[in-house]
This record gives C-alpha cells, structure tokens and sequence, in this order.
C-alpha cells in the first residue's frame, strides 16, 4: 500500500510540475506583451480605461507570479497571485470590455489546481508565519 501511495504522490508531483511550468509560460507570454507595449494590450488597457500604468502593473504580477510558480518555496504565493489577477480579468470582460472570458476562466481554474494540488506548501508556508 504504501509503494501505490508513493508512485500516486511522484505522478502527482510530476504533473504539477508540469502543469506549473505550462501555466509559468503562459504568464510569461502575457505579461510580456502587456509590459512590451504590444498594440492589443494597450487598446485593451484602454477600453479598461484606468490607465496604462495597469498595464504595466498587471504585466508584472504575471511575470512575478509565473516565476513563482518555478521556485518550491513560493509556488502556493504564484498561483493565487494568478487566481486573483484572472478573477479580476474575467471581470473585466463581462462587466467593462466585453469578449469571452473564457481564456482567463480557463487559467484562473489551472492556477486554482496548482494551489490545490500544492495545499501541503501553502498549509507549511501558513505555518511558518504564525
């Protein structure tokens, strides 16, 4: 029982890894372009109409976040750093700019698997600051 155990927790580690390193580049691609001053990133800023600094603030959450999710110890941090932003995307499309939401739905629900599936490292970080 305890080998199932162990191969079930080294597939699952993989995975996430995985899963983490797809969602890392994505982040990376978007923020990228948001902080690159690509054309569909600033006309999308300025429907938001709050400004380009927001550009520039969200594209480094994204950045930072995505980094996040490639060091051990702050990956928890990363993936609700990104379920926020995306949470506030999807709002953004269904209430100011329209679009489909369903890109950031979709990767605000991978951010929330990597912090589910990384429970264990958010508990532990918890408990380091009490």
């Amino acid at each position: 029982m305890t080998h199932i155990v162990k191969s079930e927790s080294k597939a699952k580690n993989i995975t996430l890894w995985i899963l983490q390193a797809f969602v890392a580049l994505a982040f990376l691609g978007a923020g990228f372009a948001k902080l690159s001053g690509q054309a569909t990133m600033v006309e999308t800023f300025n429907q938001i109409g709050v400004g380009q600094w927001f550009r520039y603030l969200t594209g480094s959450i994204e950045v930072l976040a995505a980094i996040m999710l490639l060091i051990p110890r702050v990956i928890p941090i990363g993936a609700i750093l990104l379920v926020c932003t995306m949470a506030g995307a999807v709002l953004t499309h269904l209430l100011i700019i329209g679009g489909t939401p369903v890109p950031p739905i979709v990767l605000l629900i991978l951010a929330a698997v990597i912090i589910w599936g990384r429970k264990q490292m958010l508990l532990s970080l918890i408990k380091k600051q009490r």
